[in-house]
Parts: structure tokens; sequence; C-alpha cells
């Protein structure tokens, strides 16, 4: 189902849900109207400000941190659908007033029609969203070419889509750097300099976006998140979760009271 969301309700249940290393299922599109911010995606570390539309297909890696005095919105559109959607991360800095308007107005017909409840919502939703990718489409042909990027680059996008497909197995960073063909100390050295987090840190935040996420949203047992999770035993998954947050895990799950929609 397509959804329009705040970036106030994307973090309903704390900031971690966008702060926090992850992947989603949707493809996704944040639209920042107000305020400044960073997000690590696509193997790199950038910056966000006004008029900044970042889109992340699904089943990337992203992170996105916005001020406290940030606006804007988060459009959530399922894969499989119709719709000519880029097929690679991008961030569009928007100058031209003309396509910021554009934009602007075609999330606010969303917005209308998703509170309308009339018949046919979700197919009207659908050629708004069709409009949104022309958009994306016209804004990336005004876009200057990328230069040509660096082979650390491309490496942190390497590790940024293991990451996605096998945090949960268990593996250590140094796991994941042989599974690359390098040594922890080089991915280290490159996810530094790509993103100002260590390769270390990102696994970490990937794993506890995961166990926030499973605690807030479901009751499955710890024992069984943790085994989800690759960790060898539900005290060992305990220490992981109270080191990072200062909370058991079951402490943690009472405090968090995730949205469906926002999840």
């Amino acid at each position: 189902m397509i959804r329009l969301r705040s970036l106030a309700q994307m973090t309903q249940a704390g900031r971690w849900q966008l702060e926090l290393p992850h992947d989603r299922s949707e493809n996704t599109l944040v639209w920042i109207t107000r305020g400044q911010g960073t997000a690590v995606l696509d193997g790199a570390k950038v910056g966000l400000g006004a008029h900044n539309a970042l889109f992340v297909p699904s089943r990337n890696l992203m992170a996105v941190t916005t001020g406290r005095q940030a606006l804007g919105h988060v459009l959530l559109i399922p894969p499989g659908t119709s719709l000519t959607l880029p097929e690679t991360p991008l961030l569009l800095r928007v100058r031209d007033g003309a396509a910021q308007a554009e934009l602007t107005g075609l999330f606010e017909a969303i917005s209308r029609e998703q509170t309308s409840q009339r018949p046919l919502s979700q197919s009207a939703l659908q050629a708004f969203c069709d409009l949104v990718g022309i958009w994306l489409r016209r804004n990336i042909e005004t876009t200057p070419p990328p230069r040509r990027e660096p082979a650390s680059r491309r490496l942190t996008r390497a590790y940024f889509a293991q990451l996605t497909k096998t945090f949960g197995n268990g593996g250590t960073m140094a796991d994941h750097a042989a599974a690359l063909g390098v040594t922890p100390t080089h991915l280290t050295r490159v996810c530094k300099l790509e993103t100002g987090e260590t390769a270390a840190s990102l696994l970490t935040g990937r794993i506890l976006h995961a166990a926030h996420q499973l605690l807030g949203a479901t009751e499955v047992p710890i024992q069984d998140i943790a085994r989800h999770l690759g960790f060898g035993s539900a005290a060992y998954f305990t220490r992981f979760v109270q080191q990072h947050t200062g909370q058991s895990p079951t402490a943690l799950r009472r405090t968090i009271q995730i949205d469906p929609a926002s999840g």
C-alpha cells in the first residue's frame, strides 16, 4: 500500500527509526522542505538541506538524521508496482522553484487522496506516484553527471549491499571484510572515509535497528529474536542491547510503540 508520512510520523517510536542504518521493503522518497541533516546512502555520507529529494530503492541501506526543526515527508511505495522508478539511490538538490513547487504539489495531492477514503483511492495514489516517478526522471536528466567515483566508494557500496542481506547471520565485521576480499583494517578505514562511521559501527547499527523493530512491533520471544539476529544466546543478545541502549530487551520493548504504518 502506498503511504505518505511526515518526518515526525516516521520517528514516532524514536529517532532510531530513521537514524540507525536500515533497509526497507518499500521504495522510499524523502522530501526535505525545511532544515538540514545528513544521510548515509549508497556507500557515502551526504548533507541534506531544504528542497532536497532523497530516493532509496527497496532493500538499500540508509540512515537519515535531521535537525529538530527539519520538516518534510516520506513517500513509501511498495515494490512490484507498474511504476517506473530509479533503480539506484540518488540525492537531488532541487534549486528550480517550479520543480520544487511541482513535487510539493504532488505530495499535497497524495496527502489529500490518502485521507479522503474515496473509492479507487489506491488507484489514484498510484497515478500520483507515477507522476512523482516522472518528476524524478526529469530532474535526474537535469543533474550534472557524477564524477568518476573512487574505489573506496565502490567498496562501501558493496559492504552496504552485504549488510542488507547478511547482517543477521552472526558474522563479525571481520567476516564481512573477508567475504569482500579485504582486511578488516582496510574496510574500517574506507568506511570511515566515506561515511564517517566505522564498518563495525555500521554493522552494529543495522542489528540495533532490527532489534528495536522486532521488540517494538512484534511479540516474538526475546530468545527467538536473539536467534533470528545471529546471537548465540539470549544472554549475549541482552548484553548487546544493554550496552548500546542502556536498557534490557524487556525494558526496551516496553518503551517502544511502533505505528505499523511507519515501521
